[in-house]
């Protein structure tokens, strides 16, 4: 299937509930309730988030080949760095490269906003949130050791929604190789100049 990521504006951010509540799905499969009502005030606060993120901007859907919107990131500014408020993808379009394309999506966004880095919270025990984003460079940053911003956004996740505990702040810096232990690092960048020769 092949994504074509455009710009949306704050007047989509309904289709991004939609395509948020569809695949919300999973956590349903692994026993967490994450279904808040619309009038909850982890929803309100949510949705104004991204109308106000996308009025800047920083709302991208994924299309699918007949131009339907199946997969959207809304990103934020906080602290000067930049975060992934949210990435979802509708059931019917999972495990087709959608998610990952717009992850791309967020780290060439992130480029040019302060140093680089990319910041997002996700819950650290399910399979298809850690490790995803560890994939493509993320690792877990003590919540001490996380922004302000991210911290604010993991008190107010686990004031509202289940296994509070395991929510976790992540970032990709912007050269995920400096992420890695020394040994692994000198590895990995003696291979990068093999490559090069």
């Amino acid at each position: 299937m092949a994504q074509a990521i455009v710009c949306g504006g704050p007047e989509d951010v309904p289709e991004c509930a939609r395509i948020d509540d569809d695949a919300g799905f999973l956590f349903g499969e692994a026993g967490m309730d994450v279904d808040l009502p619309t009038i909850h005030p982890f929803s309100v606060a949510e949705r104004e988030r991204w109308r106000r993120s996308a009025a800047l901007g920083r709302l991208f859907f994924a299309r699918d080949d007949r131009g339907a919107p199946v997969g959207f990131v809304v990103f934020d500014v906080l602290d000067g760095a930049a975060y992934v408020d949210q990435l979802s993808v509708q059931k019917s379009a999972m495990r087709r490269g959608i998610g990952r394309a717009l992850l791309h999506h967020a780290i060439e966004w992130a480029a040019p906003v302060g140093n680089g880095d990319l910041w997002l919270t996700t819950y650290g025990h399910l399979p298809w949130n850690r490790p995803f984003y560890e994939s493509e460079g993320f690792v877990v940053v003590p919540e001490p050791e996380c922004i302000a911003g991210v911290r604010a956004h993991l008190a107010e996740e686990r004031s509202a929604l289940p296994d509070p505990d395991q929510r976790v702040g992540m970032r990709r810096l912007r050269d995920p190789a400096m992420a890695m232990p020394r040994s692994a690092s000198a590895t990995a960048r003696a291979s990068l100049s093999r490559d090069d020769t």
